[in-house]
């Protein structure tokens, strides 16, 4: 049996690797997909090697990752309950895609991976294999009653790490867990778990990675230009820049400003709720100014329409079904709304908080001739023909209040 594990090197990972190559007496290759974790990926190979991986992938997908997943999302306008900007989210369907390519070059019968069966991250991964390659074998140890018996905590892992001589450096854990990639770093579990604890106090500072506290951000403010063709970035302050270099520039830049962080109780896909901490810097500002570049060039009907669509579309990216159906449709309306989302934005970032300071396009639907209380020299419209406007959007409700009277509690 030949299986394809998601490895990144860790504890978990580590006796991952040893534990499903003895299990399932199984030829093991170890997967880690580069999508801006900032981890030291160098001697991976040589780590999952001694550990027992039979060969080992290190794939730099970033440029994928900010192109096909990011992007499209932020064209879409999407945020999971109206808070979460779903880094991690997007994050997995890339990683299992690949997972299922290298399966299928490799001629493997399976993949595996180490989410818990408790988090939405399984689904991701499954889901995502349904879509591609309905055949693979699914390996999920943390769903195995005897690797929960065999490892009940971390210090079991520990010792089996040593009987079996596996090269790991076992460090105290964190109070939190964390997940770091282009778009955002998530932290979760541990302290984190009280929700009256306050993530955001003065004691927590060195908790976060991507950004600076506000009070401790610049006393100055910063602009920042952001040009954007059809709905996407690209280009930053005056320079052109693929999707990946818009990415790590507006991260620093929001970083620097304290920007895009959040903490919020979420609906997970299993059913139960949760509490997580996010620093988006680069996301919050993208989706920010894309949406005053919408404000300026798209219809009003087909922005609410797009818009009545978010919630339904960052379900399908938190629940898994990027590879669904429903979602590539979505995705082409989307694609079509964006035709002419096309100009520059000017945002002002401080302490925190991203502010509006100018917009501007060739194809602005917003006329200051139409738009002015002054004389309108276009005479596009003309204020007598609100008065009809006004009565026939008025009769229902006057055909109503004289039927069944005023409504109660107005």
């Amino acid at each position: 049996m030949k299986i394809v594990l998601a490895y990144s090197g860790g504890l978990d990972t580590s006796v991952l690797l040893a534990w499903i190559r003895e299990k399932y007496e199984a030829e093991v290759i170890a997967f880690c997909a580069n999508i801006g974790q900032e981890e030291e990926l160098k001697g991976l190979e040589a780590k999952a090697k001694r550990t027992g991986a039979s060969k080992t992938y290190i794939d730099d997908l970033q440029e994928e990752f900010a192109r096909d997943f990011i992007f499209p999302m932020i064209q879409a306008g999407a945020d999971y309950e109206g808070q979460y900007y779903l880094g991690t989210s997007i994050a997995r369907p890339l990683i299992a895609k690949r997972m299922v390519e290298i399966a299928r070059a490799e001629g493997a019968d399976a993949i595996a991976h180490g989410a818990t069966g408790k988090g939405n991250d399984q689904v991701r991964f499954e889901l995502t294999t349904a879509s591609l390659a309905p055949d693979l074998q699914i390996i999920a140890p943390w769903r195995d009653a005897s690797f929960r018996a065999q490892f009940p905590g971390r210090a079991e892992m520990i010792q089996y790490c040593a009987d079996k001589k596996i090269p790991v450096q076992a460090s105290a854990k964190k109070p939190y867990s964390m997940d770091r990639n282009l778009l955002h770093i998530s932290y979760e579990a541990g302290i984190l778990e009280d929700p009256w604890f306050d993530a955001f106090g003065p004691k927590n500072k060195d908790m976060f990675t991507l950004s600076v506290d506000p009070e401790d951000a610049p006393d100055k403010s910063e602009y920042v230009t952001l040009e954007f063709e059809s709905g996407n970035c690209v280009g930053v302050n005056g320079k052109k820049l693929s999707p990946l270099g818009v990415m790590r520039l507006l991260n620093r830049l929001g970083g620097k400003h304290g920007v895009g962080r959040v903490d919020m109780v979420e609906n997970r896909f299993v059913g139960m709720k949760s509490r997580g901490v996010y620093e988006t810097p680069g996301g919050a500002i993208l989706h920010f100014a894309h949406r005053q570049m919408e404000s300026m060039t798209m219809d009003r009907e087909v922005m609410h329409l797009r818009d009545s669509l978010i919630p339904k579309y960052a379900e399908l990216v938190y629940y898994g079904f990027w590879f669904a159906p429903e979602r590539f449709a979505l995705q082409a309306l989307v694609a079509q709304s964006q035709k002419d989302v096309t100009g520059t934005v000017r945002v002002k970032l401080y302490k925190g908080n991203i502010l509006a300071a100018g917009r501007k396009s060739a194809v602005s639907l917003y006329n200051p001739h139409i738009a002015t209380m002054e004389a309108d020299p276009t005479k596009a419209y003309n204020q007598d023909d609100a008065t009809g406007f006004i009565r026939l959007n008025g009769l229902r409700l006057r055909v109503a209040s004289q039927v069944h009277g005023p409504l109660k509690g107005a």
